[in-house]
């Protein structure tokens, strides 16, 4: 067994290796964000869901989010699946155009290399995401196919 400096070791090393950085983070959550706000098909849910008064709380969140998910820092403490199960009325339209915006800021805000990391990774949370609430609504058919 590794002694937890290891690990921590071991993620820095991660990070200083990766194209990602807390910088490109910070700036992809905010401008996706921003976007996603303004969005006539996600706007509604998100603003809906957010109050205004916890954005800015919920865009650290974001930022911890994908900074575990790209640099493997485990600042991100949450469960995204719970948090998305309460949300009514959220289709397969509504990951597609997340995963359409999310890729646009990538790639306007990122150098090619790390928007590369950032749309891999946010296919494969949407997969995630989609077919959790799928079987969770009992929707088994839809699940299959995701």
């Amino acid at each position: 067994m590794s002694a937890p400096h290891d690990a921590a070791a071991r993620r820095e090393a991660f990070a200083a290796a990766s194209p990602v950085t807390e910088e490109m983070i910070h700036d992809l959550v905010h401008g996706f964000y921003a976007k996603v706000r303004k969005d006539p098909a996600l706007g509604p849910i998100f603003n809906r869901v957010i109050p205004a008064a916890e954005w800015p709380a919920h865009l650290a969140k974001m930022c911890d989010f994908w900074s575990s998910v790209t640099l493997m820092s485990g600042r991100f403490k949450g469960t995204p699946m719970q948090a998305h199960l309460k949300i009514d009325g959220i289709r397969a339209t509504h990951f597609a155009r997340w995963l359409y915006l999310f890729e646009q800021t990538a790639r306007e805000l990122c150098p090619p290399e790390a928007a590369a990391i950032f749309v891999e990774k946010s296919q494969m949370i949407a997969r995630s995401l989609q077919m959790g609430l799928q079987l969770a609504r009992g929707d088994f058919e839809a699940a299959l196919h995701t």
